[in-house]
Parts: structure tokens; sequence; C-alpha cells
């Protein structure tokens, strides 16, 4: 039978009951012809699955060679695929598929295939392609002269390129940033790797690495076993240091990461991490260890390097952390770190536990709506390489708290109108050596044992006047009960403290305090408005009625979480201006202030704040001493207190700026200011910040200290960013700190260098730190810091 051509302005058939991909194009041999002005369009009541649409200019059946053949900007959607060519020839006897002509293919999971030639089998699982480009839904790319693909899974490249940088539009055939060319790549969908035989890296277009065998995750694996990129560090006591984690991907809810390093001067350091994930919650499981081949090249005494006569060789470390919700209520967690000494972790850079600080801490957490439950231990750890004998030696000082607890309830019904709250605090501390600066003097943590339980039931209730008035009475009961168990050491220091001060001493055994506030607050906020503008400004007036905080003056309760105490603008109108529950404030007190907030047309706005705070009867919680002097040089401690302020403003263009300050009340001559600036635009950002605090010295800062930092980021290219930062010490007129660097960051490559340097206020040893991160998608990331330097801290 002779070729029988049809031609249409444009061809359309639904091929139905296919046995395999495109066989059905040749169902029974001969198919009906469509005539010239009619499209072949048959419909059935089968599965969609085993249909084909095809779309082409012209079809030619040829029956005697069992070929068909679509020519001109044909399209064939079949099983989620699409192919597009300009020519497609099918042949029923080899079962094989030829497009040719600008060929794309459209895989179901959204990987485009671009070729000058595609021929594959009829179910698309094998072929051979030339001169083709892949693109795959995470946007990595391929190329190759050629490529084979076997069994629907493995795709075979020749003299291949790989990348997960995008192609530049404007120049095609410009050279990404960095990708792979290998003589062979195999892409084995199975297996989910990317394997490169005789393979240069190129960056920039210039070949920086060769491999002969290479392997990474193929771009739809997030995770996968195998090496990850190693990392470099050096530090002058370690020496030079490399690092190779293999990350083990072991079940979809649990993996792990095993990490060699080996440092030039210490030797070999092992460390793990487990990881496992709950339907609700995860934790993980971290392990390091390492036998000091030198202990002695850290300072003589240190904690890191031990004394000659007794080296601190081995040294490991246990770290674990998790959260688990038990329902949508309650959430139960952890994060714990034990080490065989203080300094381990830090000194090592144990992912995760290298803070100076470490909390360690176990808790449960209750919230439902406004109601709050909160328990937990905790112990704070200082990773410092000074030991116990150091007076200045901070970890042995901090104390153990078993427990912390808060409690918060609120009703949903009001009570008499108003809002009814009760909080409910305890703790227990526990410190193995006492924590004095008798020279200052000030007892900042007792040797022993001490608790105490806060109950606090507050209710007010805000009334609005017909002229705008805001009206607020408030009631406020407290009770407190407390213990203290302390050393002959504590108490031998209290005394001495006493001493300097001239006050009394009378460390409790157990004692029991109460406070009762009655307080009305008056607020009148009065709007302005212009076609331009509209401003608020508020007047506000707070009186405080209560009796004498108990043992005031008396140097006999411990106080351990209101020792950070600020007087400012934003603590003005507090009704306890202590920033814990083991000091309470008495007396009587009123706090005055102004307060307004502006918004202009233009987009500016600003706000700001002024007030004063007087006490008016009973005896000044300020102006009293207690172990830590919470109060000295506050702003408090007279009558009338210092003037507090503050004025900011923000633009539309990026800019915005604040101020605050604190006023002597006398002379106004500043005891405390800060002043902030930033600027973020697209190509700029920069952000600058002074503080200036006057000395203190019954609370342990026996100078001024006033300081600037400053810091910038300036975008030069659409990649490419240099930024830097610098603080300065007023005072010890030192450069604390100042780092410099430059970055790149585009898809598929960023690229950061750091030059830092910082110094010791008191001995100017300095240390230096060179960074470098590299990260390429899809291929990993890797850096190193080096340390050098004068690194011994003030002994």
């Amino acid at each position: 039978m002779p070729a029988t051509t049809t031609t249409s302005p444009r061809f359309r058939a639904v091929l139905l009951y296919c046995t395999t991909a495109l066989g059905c194009l040749m169902v029974g041999g001969a198919l009906p012809v469509p005539s010239v002005a009619q499209d072949f369009d048959v419909a059935a009541a089968v599965d969609s699955s085993s249909q084909m649409l095809i779309e082409a200019d012209t079809l030619v059946y040829d029956n005697d060679n069992e070929t068909v053949t679509a020519v001109g900007s044909v399209q064939i959607d079949y099983n989620g695929n699409r192919l597009v060519a300009q020519r497609v020839s099918y042949n029923r006897r080899t079962g094989r598929l030829v497009a040719t002509g600008n060929v794309e293919l459209i895989e179901p999971g959204g990987t485009k295939i671009y070729a000058d030639e595609i021929d594959v089998t009829d179910d698309f699982a094998s072929g051979f392609v030339n001169a083709l480009r892949i693109e795959t839904a995470d946007k990595v790319y391929f190329a190759a002269d050629s490529a084979e693909r076997e069994g629907g899974t493995t795709t075979t490249f020749n003299r291949g390129v790989y990348t997960a940088c995008e192609p530049c539009e404007d120049k095609p055939d410009k050279p990404p940033i960095w990708r792979i060319k290998a003589r062979t790549i195999i892409w084995d969908g199975k297996k989910k790797t990317v394997r490169f035989l005789n393979s240069r890296f190129e960056l920039f277009g210039l070949p920086i690495a060769y491999m002969p065998v290479f392997e990474v995750p193929d771009p739809t694996v997030k995770r996968k076993s195998g090496l990850l990129v190693p990392g470099f560090h050096y530090r002058s006591e370690l020496g030079f240091g490399a690092s190779v984690p293999y990350y083990f991907a072991l079940s979809p809810t649990y993996d792990a990461t095993v990490t060699a390093r080996y440092y030039g001067k210490q030797g070999f350091l092992g460390e793990a991490e487990w990881r496992q994930k709950f339907n609700n919650g995860e934790y993980k499981v971290t392990v390091a260890g390492i036998n000091q081949a030198n202990p002695g090249e850290f300072w003589n005494g240190s904690v890191n390097g031990g004394t000659a006569a007794n080296p601190n060789k081995f040294r490991a470390m246990v770290g674990t952390s998790g959260q688990f919700r038990i329902n949508p209520r309650w959430t139960f967690g952890w994060d714990l770190l034990l080490q065989s000494d203080k300094n381990f972790s830090y000194t090592y850079s144990i992912q995760d536990y290298k803070d100076y600080v470490e909390q360690s801490k176990v808790y449960l957490t209750g919230l439902d709506g406004r109601n709050y439950f909160d328990v937990r231990a905790l112990h704070f750890q200082v990773q410092e390489d000074r030991d116990s004998t150091f007076a200045s030696a901070r970890h042995e000082k901090q104390p153990w708290v078993l427990p912390s607890f808060d409690y918060t309830y609120t009703p949903e019904l009001p009570l008499a109108g108003g809002e009814l709250t009760v909080d409910v605090n305890a703790q227990v501390l526990k410190r193995d050596a006492l924590d004095a600066q008798l020279a200052t003097p000030r007892v900042a943590g007792v040797e022993g044992n001490n608790g105490r339980v806060t109950t606090e039931v507050e209710w007010k209730r805000s009334m609005v006047g017909d002229s705008g008035l805001v009206v607020t009475p408030l009631l406020n009961v407290r009770g407190d009960v407390g213990y203290t168990d302390v050393s002959a050491a504590t108490v031998a220091g209290v005394d001495a403290m006493a001493t300097t001060l001239g006050t009394t001493a009378d460390l409790r055994s157990n004692y029991y305090r109460g406070m009762a506030t009655a307080g009305l607050e008056l607020r009148w906020p009065v709007l302005f408005s212009s076609p331009n503008s509209s401003h608020v400004i508020e007047p506000m007036a707070q009186v405080f009625a209560r009796p004498n905080e108990s043992y005031v003056g008396e140097l006999a309760i411990p106080n351990e979480d209101a020792q950070s105490f600020v007087f400012d603008a934003s603590t003005l109108f507090e009704r306890d201006k202590f920033s814990g529950f083991d000091r309470i404030e008495g007396g009587t007190r009123v706090n005055v202030g102004l307060r307004s907030s502006s918004i202009f047309a233009n987009g500016w706005t600003a706000n700001g704040i002024l007030g004063q705070s007087y006490h008016v009867a009973g005896q000044n919680s300020f102006a009293a001493p207690d172990l830590v002097n919470a109060g000295a040089f506050s702003g408090l401690e007279t009558p009338k207190s210092d003037f507090v302020g503050l004025f900011g403003f923000a633009t539309p263009f990026g800019l915005s700026s604040s101020v605050s300050a604190r006023l002597d009340e006398q002379t106004l001559a500043v005891r405390r200011a800060e002043f902030r600036a930033g600027l973020v635009t697209d190509p700029v950002t920069i952000t600058g910040k002074y503080a200036f605090i006057q000395k203190q010295p019954l609370y342990g800062f026996p100078t001024d200290r006033h300081e600037t930092s400053f810091g910038a980021t300036v975008k030069v290219h659409e990649f490419w960013s240099v930024f830097g930062s610098a603080t300065y010490d007023f005072q010890s007129k030192v450069l604390v700190s100042d780092s410099i660097g430059f970055a790149y960051d585009d898809e598929c490559f960023t690229y950061t260098m750091t030059l830092s340097e910082s110094r010791n206020r008191v001995t100017r040893d300095t240390t230096r730190t060179v960074g470098v991160n590299i990260s390429f998608r899809t291929i990993g990331d890797f850096g190193t810091d080096s340390t050098s330097g004068n690194v011994f801290v003030n002994r």
C-alpha cells in the first residue's frame, strides 16, 4: 500500500488503546485516514493514562514500512511527558521514536531536555541524544555532546558539563560561575547519584581542580549518605587542621554525621552527631573527644593544657537537645552539655556548643490562651580557660537553678469590669563558690542554697471618659516566702560588705514578706490633625501608694534575679522598676511624663517620651543597699529622679534614628545616653551606635563607660558587596574590634572573606582571624578560619 499523506491547517488526534507509549500509532496495522477538511478526533471511555495526544501540521502514514511521521510544530503528550519537535518519526518494527529539529522533552518531574535529535524507545525509557542540554526542576543544568539512556533510570553523558548556575541570557556562550566538565557523567536515577569520571572543576572559566572520580547526590535528593565538603581550621595552640564529615542517611526519620578532624599540634579529634525526628518532636546527641598530643602548647596552668606535672590530655564532651509537643498546649524539651572540662567545646568549636556561655536546661512549658506555665532546671557554664584558682574565674560561681517556676493565670471573664492576673514565681538555687567583689563591695551570689516562692495578684480596669481621659485604677497584693542556707565564707563576706557600707548584715535563714499596692494611672491622648500630618500628645501620670519594702537597708536577703537594673524612658511607667522578684519597690511614688507620636504625609514618623519620677513617702528602695547595690547610681535614689527621655524618627527612604538619655535632675548633666542611627537602602546599609554610662562604683563599674560601634554594607554590583564594622572604647582608648570583608552571592555560588581583629581592653592583647566561606549549590559548603596573634587573656 502506498504511503498516504494527509495535510490540514492543523492536525489533532487522540489515539487510544496504546500497548506502549507510542505503539498506539499503529494499532491493528492501518489507521483510518482523515480527510483534508476533517480532524481525526476519537473519544472513548477509557483510562486517560492510555491516551496520547498528537498535534502536527502534517501526518504521514507509511503502512508498508510501518512508520508514521509527524511534520511541522509537532507536539506529543503521553503519560505526563511532552515532546515538541519539528519532525517526529515512529517505527513500529523497531519500537523507536526519532525526533529532530529544536527538540524539547519535558518529563513528568519537570526536567526539560533540549537537543538537536532524540532517538528513544516508545516508552521514553531508553534512547540516544545528540547535542543536548538538560534543565531540572531544581535549576540544575547538564550539557553534553551526546547521551544515552538505559532502563528509564540511568543516563550517561559523553563529554558532559554540570552546573547549578543559570545560563546568561545576554551571553549564552559565557562560562557559568562554576561548572564541572567530565569525560563521562553518569546520572543514576535509581541510586540518586551523579558520578563524574575524569573531571575538572572550573571557577569563572578557569580549571582549579582535577578529580578522577567525583560523586554528588542528584538534584532530586535532599539527603543521601556520603562524604560532605571538608573544612579547614587554624589556631596557634592547635595548629593547622582539617575536618572530613561523612553523612549517614539511615532512615527518613533519623540520620547521623561522623566527622574526623586532625590538628597538626594536637592530633585526631572525633565527633559524631545523631538526629532523630518523630511526629511530635525531635532530638539530637553530639559526642566528641580528643587525646591531646601537646597540651603544653596552651599556657601553663590553663584549663586547656593543665600543668607540666598534670597535663590535660584526654578531653571530651556529650551534648544533647530535644523538644517534644506533648499535646497542643504542652511542650517538653532539654538542652544539656556535659564535658570533661569547662572549656573543651569552646576551644575546639564543637557545633552548637561553642558559645562562651552555654546554658543547660530541662523544661516543661504550657500555654493556653493567656495562661502560661513554665518549670525548668538551669545551669550556666562559662567556657573559660582560667581554673578556679584565679579570682577572675566565673564558671564555678555560676548557680544551679533547681528549679525555676513561672505561672500566669488570667481569667477570661472580667472581675468588677477589670482584668485579674495571678502570677506565681519560684526558684531554688545552689552555688558552690562565693561570687563576691568585696573591694567594691558587692556580693553577686551567695555560696550555698537559697530559694523563694512569690505569689502576686493584680487587678486593673481602664475607663475612658467623655473627654478622652483614660483612668486606670490598680490593686496589687504580693507575698514571698524564702530561705537561705549559706557557707561561713558568705557570712564573712556579707559582714565585711556591711562594715564598708556602714549598715547592718543579718542574712536570714528564712523570711516572709508582703506588699500591697494601690495605684491610679491617668492618660489623656489628644489628637491634632492638619492636611499634612497628624499628632497625638499624651500627658500621663501615675501614683502608687504602698508600705516600705521589708528588710530594706539590711543585708538580709540574696538578690539573684534583680541585679540588672536600668532606669530610662522604657521603665519610667513601670509599677515595680526592679527587673526581678528578689527585690520589691516600696514607698509611695509618682511618675509623670509626656508621650507623643506623629505621622506626616510625606511618610516621616516620629515619637518621643519625656518624664520624671518622684518618691513622695516612705523609704526609697533605690536609696537602700542590697547585696549587689542594685539601686546605686540608678537615678532613682533621690526624692526627685533624674529626667529620662527618648526621641526617634523614621523616613520613607530608609533613614531612622533615636536618642535616649538620663539627665541629672539638678544640673542636667548626662548620666546615661544612647544614640542609634541607621540607613537601609538598596545599595547601602549603615548602622551606628554610641553609648555613655556614668561610673557606678558600688555597682561594679568604677569608671565611665562610653563606646561607639559602626557597621556598613555596600552593594557595589548586582552580586558583589563589601562590608565592615568597628567598635571603639573611648575610656580605655582601645579599638575593641574591627572587621572588613567582601562577599559574592548569586543563585548558585556564594563566597565570603572576612578579616577581623579583637583586643583586650586592659592588656591590649590582639586576636586576628581570617575567615573564608564558599558555597556551591548542590555541591556543598566549606570554609576555613585562622586565628593568630596574642590570644592569651589577662591573668
